[in-house]
């Protein structure tokens, strides 16, 4: 056996392997969107098909016009969440990462400890209570926009942490070099620092974006009283757990199938950005 031979055979079962891994990964939502073009009938009858029988569209047209299944209104409510819960910790956590990284001030470093031990805290749903009450306290109603308004006061630890590992990675030559020129320490963050982000925030957008569209909890909670401000995953859910679910998996996998579309798009425009910037925000942290 030839050298250049050894040395490939082995990379050869790796790929084999990598691609059954693949094949085992993808077989469920490979599933769930071949699923959705078929008629329920089918679907009752002979789920062991991958693919259907007789493709049809009607279970994406009855979804989209439904009166009570109203995937389109749904898709707008998880859209705009998911958008300002995005920016949102994109803010916090790049201006909180920023100042544990840079800033100068008494017990930075006893505070980033307590920070950093909520990461290892999980009260669960104990909170649940307590953010009614202060939604009572300012005036808001429970809604889809209250519990926007909650994402503002929240902290998120994960990213902060990101993003500071990744600003300890840059020189401290470039904020010497933004203070002689006459930046102030939030100047500096603004024109210097945010533009040189990019991987990390590209990192935290994505993880941002998985969690606050597919969160299913507290808008399920939030909006109880408000069926027309559900988002995607709350109306897919309701649906399953209704008494219509029997006759309605062809509306599931319909909707299921429109929820995953935004997260793929996401992966695999971010993807790159992604893998860079979890390695710098863990490594040079």
């Amino acid at each position: 056996m030839s050298l250049k031979l050894k040395k490939t055979m082995p990379n050869f079962f790796i790929h084999i392997f990598l691609l059954i891994v693949a094949l085992i990964a993808l077989f469920p939502v490979v599933y769930v969107i071949s699923s959705s073009f078929k008629s329920n009938s089918e679907i009752m009858v002979h789920p062991e098909y991958i693919f259907p029988v007789e493709p049809t569209f009607d279970n994406y047209k009855t979804a989209f016009s439904s009166k009570d299944f109203n995937i389109g209104r749904m898709f707008l409510n998880s859209t705009y969440y998911t958008v300002i819960c995005v920016a949102v910790v994109i803010f916090l956590a790049s201006m909180g990462g920023y100042v544990f990284a840079r800033g100068e001030f008494k017990g930075k470093k006893v505070l980033f400890t307590l920070f950093s031990a909520l990461m290892f805290v999980n009260i669960g749903t104990i909170t649940i209570y307590p953010l009614f009450d202060v939604l009572n306290l300012i005036n808001l109603s429970s809604s889809l926009w209250g519990l926007i308004v909650m994402k503002f006061f929240g902290i998120n630890i994960v990213q902060i942490y990101l993003v500071r590992g990744f600003v300890n990675s840059l020189p401290t030559a470039l904020d010497e070099s933004a203070e002689i020129d006459g930046c102030g320490f939030f100047r500096t963050f603004v024109y210097i620092i945010f533009p040189l982000l990019k991987p990390i925030i590209a990192t935290i957008g994505i993880l941002a974006f998985q969690g606050s569209w597919n969160e299913y909890l507290m808008p399920t909670l939030f909006t109880l009283t408000r069926p027309e401000q559900r988002t995607l995953i709350v109306g897919v859910m309701a649906l399953k757990t209704s008494g219509e679910a029997a006759s309605s998996w062809n509306l599931m996998l319909a909707g299921t199938t429109v929820a995953l579309i935004p997260v793929l798009f996401a992966y695999a425009v971010g993807n790159k950005y992604f893998v860079k910037g979890i390695a710098s925000g863990a490594v040079k942290g």
